[in-house]
């Protein structure tokens, strides 16, 4: 471990140099847009409905956007292909959704504080997208127990 306390105990990095380990970190980071676009894709109507409810017009091109940005995000994220499209998409789609559905300014008492901690748990998922793509450029050699960032 670093002095400063900027490096991870040896452990750790061995831990992390495992690559199924990663995968199933990905896997759990693009979870709940998975099952989103999953549950959009088997209930299209559905989907087309809440849209609209939330003002986004038409509702089938949105519906339409939030399945492909949901699954195609994913798999590049889990896949390790193309991150930063993939965390990217996934970021701006949930941006958008921070904005249209946790509108906590425009709301009072429980629903203002629901929303509020919406909102805040969809931004701290757009900063955990950007680490992953950024954590793309770094690689972990498990001979050296260390870390060696590319950028």
């Amino acid at each position: 471990m670093n002095a400063g306390g900027r490096g991870n105990p040896r452990w750790i990095a061995e831990m992390f140099a495992r690559t199924w380990l990663l995968t199933l970190v990905r896997a759990a980071l693009v979870s709940a847009y998975l099952v989103g676009g999953l549950t959009k894709l088997a209930d299209f109507r559905g989907a087309v409905l809440e849209q609209q409810r939330f003002g986004l017009h038409p509702g089938w091109l949105w519906a339409a956007l939030a399945i492909s940005v949901e699954l195609g995000g994913s798999v590049c994220v889990i896949a390790d292909r193309f991150v930063w499209l993939g965390a990217g998409a996934l970021g701006a789609l949930t941006a958008v959704a921070m904005f249209v559905a946790n509108d906590f300014w425009n709301l009072t008492g429980d629903a203002r504080f629901f929303a509020l901690n919406a909102f805040f748990e969809h931004l701290g998922l757009i900063a955990a997208l950007a680490m992953a793509t950024c954590l793309t450029d770094v690689h972990i050699s498990s001979s050296h127990a260390g870390v060696q960032q590319k950028c």
